[in-house]
């Protein structure tokens, strides 16, 4: 796909638009190099990581650091950073390919995930040119550990309720420091941090501080229901001078700086999700293979059949939609650098642009991957519930994520705020085609059908997106500005988005297999007809919960009628559907897309 061609794709225009297979970057489009690279990433975690996860686990002195320091020197810590700076230059696929691969890796994957991005990025995008060179380079390779301090005991959604303060000292040289920090990733061995506090309890800023630097200090390492490898300590500064030259950014400012990297590192979630994804189903189906009862395979039972397919049909649409997004957000990057953007300006403009998918790939990753673990563990019956099988890490290690980089609530409700926000500066149109489903609800249905490939899917992923506008588009004329104090009739429409935007994924990521005769198109398609079957019920599900709480009368009888014409999917198999996706993968032994 040409940058010209994404540039014509908005951040959430999915809503609204009827895009062909031909412009969506799927995972069969990845070019040699990024097979390798990503082959290099396996045989590293394979070798170097998986053999002393147990180590791991009990935080033996030293191992996570020397992990760190071998991946460094691989180039996977710097991979998306300048050359001007000691990285590799990849693009945003191949970095997000590459944090897909280190994903897999549980606890080291969360040290590293934290160390390249949140612990990197602040001061990549908005450090100074003198900050950049001082600490880029040694982050690049591993030789310094990044860590990024946001989180208090009294803010943890509320990022901007920090009490954490910054005083300029009477020499006017140093910025006193005075709060306490929690849940610090690395914060056992980082050398530098990002900290959010506020100049005159009130400027909510950030600053570089030095690990040495005095009246910091630290609290003893929690004990953590999962990821137990990971570092993770309190931050405790006392008049801890950090110098003028070390504020991040403007002062005043931090709130730019935390945003922009959430949107940034809810994708990269999103890409190490995927990695456990894929693990766990390699593992899973191995198990399931060689486990015998009543003298029989567990795999050739239909109910195992059924839960083995379901993770490969999750990890499918996890997969699709990451990459159409990474693509997204690479061309989008591009395209403004050709404009003449910095490269900080570039990467940050292409993130936000498409803030409402990264929010989306946050909670659909995170929950993708709970589901597949859950269900890994009930294939391995009582073993899955043993130490001695690694599908019980998984799972443990698998909860915090629906709670980093913004819990999923947080994320459900963030998505329609960014809609509505973006509708009313005019950024994009939802009004107009809200309007056509209002008319079109008192019009005669359209009871034609298309014999074409793909038609009868295509059409009821449209269908998907009028049920979601009518749904969205009431709620706004009716509760107005009393619609963001209604949580739970956001979460319901957020659900409804979530399923229509990875269908939507699935089905071109399926169309463009089968136009490129693809080996796997015919499960591809399997998949998403699945997929776009049981979306469906979900939809009318969570559309009828929605109606049933703002409207009455005429208008909800009107609505709920057109939520059934909406989600009315054609009667599909999905049992033998299933039943094929899972032979297959018993066939090849792993996740085969």
């Amino acid at each position: 796909m040409e940058a010209r061609q994404a540039a014509s794709v908005k951040g959430g225009n999915f809503l609204i638009s009827a895009p062909v297979p031909g412009d969506t970057f799927t995972p069969e489009d990845f070019s040699e190099e990024q097979r390798l690279i990503a082959q290099t990433c396996r045989e590293f975690l394979d070798k170097e990581v998986i053999p002393h996860l147990l180590d791991l686990d009990k935080q033996e002195p030293g191992l996570m650091q020397s992990l760190l320091d071998k991946a460094g020197e691989l180039g996977f810590l710097g991979a998306a950073f300048p050359e001007q700076y000691g990285g590799l230059g990849e693009d945003f696929v191949t970095a997000t390919l590459i944090n897909e691969e280190l994903g897999g890796g549980h606890s080291f994957a969360v040290a590293t995930a934290a160390h390249n991005g949140i612990g990197s990025l602040p001061i990549l995008y908005f450090g100074t040119e003198e900050q950049k060179q001082k600490y880029i380079p040694k982050l690049a390779t591993g030789e310094m550990k990044g860590a990024y301090a946001l989180t208090e005991p009294n803010s943890g959604s509320d990022a901007l309720g920090a009490r954490t303060t910054a005083t300029l000292s009477g020499d006017g040289q140093h910025y006193l420091l005075n709060g306490q920090k929690i849940w610090i990733t690395n914060a056992g061995f980082a050398d530098v941090f990002t900290v959010f506090a506020k100049i005159d309890g009130d400027k909510f800023t950030a600053f570089i501080v030095d690990r040495d630097t005095p009246g910091l200090s630290f609290g003893e390492e929690e004990h953590k229901m999962g990821i137990k490898g990971s570092s993770t300590r309190q931050l405790f500064f006392e008049n801890c001078p950090v110098p003028v030259d070390n504020l991040l950014g403007e002062a005043g400012k931090g709130h730019i700086i935390a945003f922009n990297i959430l949107n940034i590192g809810r994708l990269k979630l999103c890409a190490a999700a995927l990695g456990g994804c894929k693990r766990s189903v390699n593992t899973t189906v191995t198990y399931a293979t060689t486990r015998e009862q009543f003298k029989t395979p567990i795999a050739s039972f239909g109910a195992m059949q059924h839960k083995l397919a379901e993770m490969v049909i999750r990890t499918f649409a996890t997969e699709s939609a990451l990459y159409r997004t990474a693509q997204w957000i690479d061309d989008k990057e591009k395209e403004l650098h050709a404009e003449g953007k910095q490269f900080n300006e570039a990467v940050l403009g292409a993130a936000e642009e498409y803030a409402i998918e990264c929010a989306l790939l946050k909670v659909l990753g995170s929950e993708n991957l709970d589901y597949i673990v859950d269900e890994g563990v009930q294939i391995h019956g009582g073993n899955g519930f043993s130490d001695e099988y690694n599908i019980s890490r998984a799972y443990r290690d698998s909860r915090i994520n629906r709670i980093f980089e913004g819990t999923n609530e947080i994320n459900r409700l963030l998505t329609l705020d960014m809609y509505l926000k973006r509708a009313m500066k005019g950024r994009i149109d939802l009004m107009t085609p809200a309007m056509a489903v209002q008319k079109e609800l008192m019009s005669i249905p359209d009871f034609s059908s298309d014999d074409a490939p793909f038609a009868a899917e295509q059409k009821l992923l449209a269908n998907f997106k009028k049920a979601i506008l009518m749904c969205a588009g009431a709620a706004a004329q009716k509760l107005m500005m009393k619609l963001e104090s209604e949580q739970e009739v956001l979460m319901y429409l957020a659900d409804m988005i979530l399923d229509t935007f990875q269908a939507e994924c699935m089905l071109l990521r399926a169309m463009k297999m089968h136009e490129n005769g693809n080996a796997n198109a015919a499960l591809a398609t399997d998949a998403t007809k699945v997929w776009l079957c049981d979306a469906a019920d979900r939809i009318n599900h969570a559309g009828k919960n929605a109606i049933n709480a703002f409207a009455e009368g005429d208008e909800q009888r009107m609505m709920l009628m057109g939520l059934k014409r909406f989600t009315k999917a054609e009667n599909f198999n999905t049992k033998e559907a299933r039943r094929r996706i899972c032979a297959k993968l018993v066939e090849e032994q792993k996740y085969y897309f």
